[in-house]
């Protein structure tokens, strides 16, 4: 199976799936891309042609539409000996072996890493896993009966709710078993797939590739245990590769960048203004060399908040780049007033020890 598609092909077929019920969907498609009538032609016979949509009509009045779907449900019982790349390798992959090379490395990536965290983590007796695909993604859910995995990570790590753990989980690194687990697994496979989420005992998380922000949801009536909802288009063009190095500082290699979506620090409507709330933001982003605060979603912030990040930590870690990203014009001249300060201690000290020097 070919590596995958070109970022523009993956493009046009997104387009094609979203259209399939439209009249003179080869002219949409030439309108949108500026390709040639060939051109779009042959991506609606090559998505006929693997089975992803079905043609009818002649030519001059085709209509199409999305092949069937299918689906299977797994049940295991958790017990020494079960093993998250034989269940991969015997079970998950021969329903996955028609998608693309890069897909299926993806998915590869992504089961195994949310499976072993069931079987070393939950504490309970089963994990149900449920693969759904159609022409356009695949679905896979890893649930279990277990502990709760935000509870215990508020628990084990004494954090003050379980929308903390959610939050720190997001900034990725985090592990309750430092021996066994690097705390990459959640990070990188929520970044991998195009919607990941996680629902546990009253809490909902979502991550989207297409979407702003991360976002955060209570449920006080969800059932015990976790379950894990992971969905991939089974024609995107990306690699475990390039996700892998876009979290890795230029020149570098490993995890040492990170994104932390600022916006989940806040509870409701509450504005962030105070350097408590500040000092949970920063709170383990001292593991990384370069840290990208998204301010998505926010639309300004208080002085002592950013004075703590951009001032007080940044002096204290002048090793550490910080960068804001997504930042309004408010929060830019906000983070621009702490810098200010920060430059003017700077240059203060540094007169200081020169007039030292000088006697």
């Amino acid at each position: 199976m070919a590596e995958g598609l070109r970022p523009k092909s993956e493009q046009i077929r997104e387009y094609i799936f979203r259209n399939l019920k439209k009249q003179s969907l080869a002219a949409m498609i030439v309108n949108r891309f500026g390709i040639s009538r060939q051109a779009a032609n042959s991506h609606l016979r090559n998505l006929v042609k693997e089975g992803a949509i079905l043609a009818s009509g002649k030519t001059s009045n085709r209509t199409y539409r999305l092949a069937h779907t299918s689906s299977k449900q797994l049940v295991y019982k958790l017990r020494p000996g079960l093993e998250e790349d034989i269940v991969w390798r015997n079970d998950i992959r021969p329903l996955l072996e028609k998608l693309p090379a890069n897909v299926l490395n993806i998915w590869h990536w992504a089961f195994t890493e949310m499976f072993n965290n069931a079987i070393d983590h939950s504490a309970g007796q089963k994990i149900i896993v449920s693969v759904r695909s159609t022409a356009r993604h695949t679905e896979i859910i890893v649930q279990d009966d277990g502990v709760g995995i935000f509870k215990k990570i508020q628990k084990e790590l004494g954090l003050e709710d379980e929308r903390q753990a959610v939050f720190e989980l997001s900034k990725g690194k985090l592990t309750t078993d430092s021996k066994r687990h690097s705390g990459q697994g959640i990070f990188f496979t929520s970044r991998m797939v195009n919607q990941f989420r996680i629902l546990s005992e009253g809490v909902y998380f979502s991550h989207e590739i297409q979407a702003e922000e991360d976002w955060i949801m209570e449920n006080k009536e969800s059932a015990t245990g976790t379950a894990v909802f992971m969905t991939v288009d089974n024609h995107t063009a990306r690699t475990t590769k390039k996700i892998l190095d876009s979290f890795s500082v230029k020149g570098s290699y490993g995890f040492n960048k990170t994104v932390v979506p600022v916006e989940m620090a806040r509870y409701g409507s509450d504005q962030l203004i105070s350097r408590s709330q500040a000092k949970r933001v920063l709170a383990r982003v001292d593991l990384f060399s370069q840290v990208l605060f998204d301010f998505a979603g926010i639309e300004e912030i208080g002085q002592a908040f950013a004075d703590e990040i951009f001032r007080v930590f940044a002096s204290e870690h002048p090793a550490i780049e910080l960068m804001p990203i997504n930042a309004s014009k408010n929060i830019v001249a906000t983070i621009g007033a702490a810098r200010k300060s920060a430059r003017a201690e700077l240059k203060e000290e540094t007169r200081h020890a020169r007039a030292k020097l000088r006697l």
